[in-house]
């Protein structure tokens, strides 16, 4: 075991009351009662001077919320009221101030669904005008423990990693150099998902000798159809390979047929470095730099990069920005792992407008290849897919405290918005999603394992740079749900944690990439414990 697992094992029992400090019950409950205190002050309110009002598209709320009220001419205070829309709960408060958060009512509300009135008052206490009414879910804190992980986290990783493996779409690459569509679908998106199958069977090979052969040809046999789709040297987008091949799924749409998304060729880029650290062939090294310089090449001169150009011509789609964590994270793994420094310039130019832009405003927008980007306006599609790895990247990065801080930020956006503890039943008395769990993004409602791990990641990193228990007690919770969905029968962990009828079922979607992110969270929580 490593200092550093040491360490963390330490913690695990510090944080959960396992020999070394009081019961389970006591240091749970003093950690609870952290999180509740946290849950009264509100994140990145407009009245800070650095950023709009940003929940303007919200649904829940599990930190005290702040609202863009105008003041009302006349008014000489504002009558909070909170109306349970079952029951008849009400909470109240008054203030002078419209922009009031709703911290002191906040800890006393129950998780629940409720509407929000508030009323302008004269200077006689009587009610001039209701200024702004909104419904919402109150949402549950943390209230760990929570489950444990049922299995060790390297077996959850290996099961998990196994299955994918040896499913046919995964197999049919030992024989061919295109994807079998019809075997899986997914496999329509060819840099995030083909780019996944690569790094799970780069992780098969490494963990699982006597699959390694077949796990490297089928990982070459992918990674050279990834080549083969690229964009030819001299072309804009050099050596970029595809944001979508074939028609299925949204490779379909009009909106995609021909573009590709500018950050997604990250993931290929990623993915041929795991390829060449388990192989050590200098052609995916070589493919990987080239991605990599294709990026430096595009960079428009303020830092930012298109969300979406046409794949023959490199040209912009539209006037919309990405979000550029993905470049971010696969330029210092360039320059840490592999030593390449040349990046360097565009890394800060990138880390610059990220800052100045997106952390700036705090509209951490989603960029995924099955939702269009047009038309949307600020703040409509936040996602913790951006907020928390940017969050990991600052804190992996020698943060300053104010960068400590921001990342705070950013993980707060996300566990308030998208991280949900509990749930409340249906009217069937049953609690609709397996929580703890992690929703996408506002356009697609619905709990994903790579959200999951996206959040868990940033918690860890949160842990590891200023030792924060409760970060490090909410990301275990998080991952160990992980392994309580794992389908013990055939290893797969779902990319999708809703509750749905058996037809709908039958639709359930299966993404390897994000698969292949819970099984690099997984790997990385046995390394931190210190399983052998």
């Amino acid at each position: 075991m490593t200092k550093k697992s040491l360490i963390v094992a330490s913690a695990i029992l510090c944080a959960f009351g396992w020999s070394c400090c009081n019961s389970v019950q006591d240091q749970a409950g003093k950690l609870n009662a952290e999180a509740a205190k946290e849950y009264l002050t509100p994140i990145r309110p407009a009245s800070e001077g650095r950023n709009p009002c940003w929940n303007e598209f919200c649904k829940k709320f599990t930190y005290a919320p702040t609202f863009d009220i105008k003041p009302s001419e006349g008014a000489v205070a504002y009558r909070f009221k909170v109306n349970a829309e079952e029951g008849s709960g009400e909470w109240t408060f008054t203030s002078s101030d419209p922009t009031t958060d709703l911290s002191p009512i906040w800890a006393s509300i129950p998780p629940s669904k409720v509407k929000l009135t508030v009323l302008a008052l004269d200077d006689k206490d009587n009610v001039k005008d209701t200024v702004y009414q909104r419904s919402f879910l109150r949402d549950f804190p943390f209230e760990g423990p929570y489950n444990s992980n049922v299995r060790p986290y390297k077996e959850a990783a290996l099961m998990a990693a196994l299955y994918i493996h040896k499913t046919p779409g995964a197999q049919k690459f030992k024989a061919a150099l295109t994807p079998d569509l019809d075997l899986y679908s997914h496999f329509t998106y060819a840099n995030k998902v083909i780019g996944g199958l690569i790094s799970v069977e780069a992780k098969i090979a490494k963990y699982v000798p006597a699959l390694k052969e077949d796990a490297l040809l089928i990982a070459k046999n992918a990674a050279q159809f990834l080549m083969d789709q690229s964009r030819p040297e001299g072309d804009r987008l050099a050596f970029f390979p595809p944001t979508y091949y074939g028609d299925k799924v949204a490779s379909k749409k009009d909106w995609n047929v021909g573009r590709t998304m500018t950050m997604d060729a990250c993931y290929s880029g990623n993915a041929f470095l795991d390829l060449f650290d388990v192989t050590g062939d200098s052609l995916y090294f070589d493919r990987a730099l080239k991605i990599a310089d294709t990026f430096a090449k595009i960079q428009n001169e303020d830092g930012s990069f298109p969300i979406k150009v046409y794949f023959e011509t490199g040209e912009p789609v539209n006037g919309a920005k990405a979000m550029l964590h993905p470049i971010l994270n696969y330029t210092r793994r360039l320059e840490r792992e592999y030593g390449i420094t040349k990046y360097a310039d565009m890394s800060a130019r990138s880390a610059k407008w990220m800052k100045e832009v997106a952390l700036e405003t705090f509209d951490l927008t989603g960029q995924f290849e099955d939702v269009t980007v047009e038309g949307l306006k600020p703040y409509q599609n936040l996602t913790n897919c951006t907020a928390a790895p940017y969050a990991s990247y600052i804190l992996n990065g020698h943060p300053t405290s104010e960068e400590i801080e921001d990342s705070r930020d950013l993980i707060r956006l996300s566990e308030d918005q998208f991280v949900h503890w509990n749930a409340l039943t249906n009217k069937d008395g049953v609690r609709p999603i397996a929580t703890p769990c992690v929703y996408e993004q506002h356009r697609y409602q619905v709990p994903v394992d790579n959200s999951t791990c996206n959040v868990a990641n940033a918690y860890l990193d949160l842990y590891e740079a200023t030792g924060d228990k409760l970060a490090f007690a909410k990301a275990k919770a998080l991952i160990d749900n992980l392994t309580v969905v794992q389908n013990i029968t055939n290893g797969q962990i779902p990319t999708t944690f809703d509750l749905r009828d058996p037809e709908r079922n039958k639709r359930r979607s299966y993404w390897i990439n994000c698969s292949n992110a819970s099984i690099t969270i997984l790997l990385r929580m046995a390394e931190l414990v210190g399983e052998e």
